[in-house]
């Protein structure tokens, strides 16, 4: 029996890795390229940590065998960070290591703020061995600006989101306002990483990054935009029109509520799009 609600199924594209495949199989013969995200964080045991890293080099193996345009997401509280960091970061390796194997990417979500200095530190570590990965970080909390010009002088693929997590109010930004402007400031700078990835549905904050990346001088081939899966279709697909490349996170797993319920909890504006998308 399917573990998805009819609402959640809209966002989730299924229970299991073959669900998903055939949602980016849909994605990719529109043009657009996705990320694959076994829904699930905070492992409490080994067990369940060696299982998720098994999960995501399924996912690999499974993106390789059937030609899909798609690449890796996951987090390090999945694969063990809570539990001991030598064990998430040799999940990490593992998983890095198959993915160069197969010619493919590894993206590291960004989690709550408690987790980002752990997350960074892991990734950095690893990164310095495998290019073949990327991170995420949150235009909310006050610190990205700084992430972001570390990741440039790294060389570091990034990921700029607004972030979805609860955090007080002196660690990140509380109004929608300041959010959107710091969004802004730090896709300019991220206009210097290789391949920097902008993902978020508002237009202002697309138009705002393609400025940057045009004042930079970078051409479309040179940067990302990024979307949920199930948010803004027809968006999607304009976009692509207009030749940008456009990837679609898609998640999947049983583990599903965390992951909705963050995006409708914090924001009531949130509540609101996800409605009206509803219709679309």
């Amino acid at each position: 029996m399917r573990a998805l609600t009819f609402l959640a199924s809209r966002f989730v594209a299924g229970d299991a890795v073959d669900d998903a495949i055939g949602a980016v199989r849909a994605l990719n013969a529109d043009g657009l390229k996705a990320t694959l995200d076994n829904l699930g964080e905070d492992s409490l045991t080994r067990e369940q940590a060696l299982a998720a890293a098994e999960e995501n080099l399924a996912m690999l193996r499974r993106i390789a065998d059937t030609g899909v345009d798609c690449n890796v997401s996951l987090k390090l509280t999945q694969i063990g960070l809570a539990i001991d960091p030598a064990l998430a970061r040799d999940n990490l390796t593992r998983i890095v290591e198959e993915a160069a194997r197969l010619k493919n990417f590894v993206r590291v979500d960004m989690e709550g703020s408690a987790w980002t200095q752990k997350t960074l530190d892991l990734f950095y570590a690893v990164h310095d061995r495998y290019p073949n990965m990327g991170v995420v970080l949150q235009a909310y909390l006050r610190r990205t600006q700084a992430d972001c010009r570390d990741a440039v002088a790294r060389k570091a693929r990034v990921r700029l989101c607004k972030g979805a997590y609860k955090e007080p109010a002196d660690v990140a930004f509380p109004s929608k306002q300041d959010v959107n402007a710091n969004y802004d400031k730090c896709a300019a700078i991220l206009a210097g990483a290789p391949l920097p990835a902008f993902a978020t549905h508002d237009d202002a904050r697309i138009e705002a990054a393609l400025k940057s990346c045009d004042a930079a001088g970078l051409v479309k081939s040179d940067y990302e935009l990024q979307m949920l899966y199930g948010l803004r279709p027809k968006r999607w697909r304009e976009l692509r029109g207009q030749g940008h490349t456009v990837r679609i996170y898609v998640p999947y797993g049983t583990h599903w509520f965390p992951y909705f319920y963050r995006r409708i909890r914090e924001r009531k504006e949130n509540l609101l799009f996800v409605a009206r998308n509803m219709f679309e």
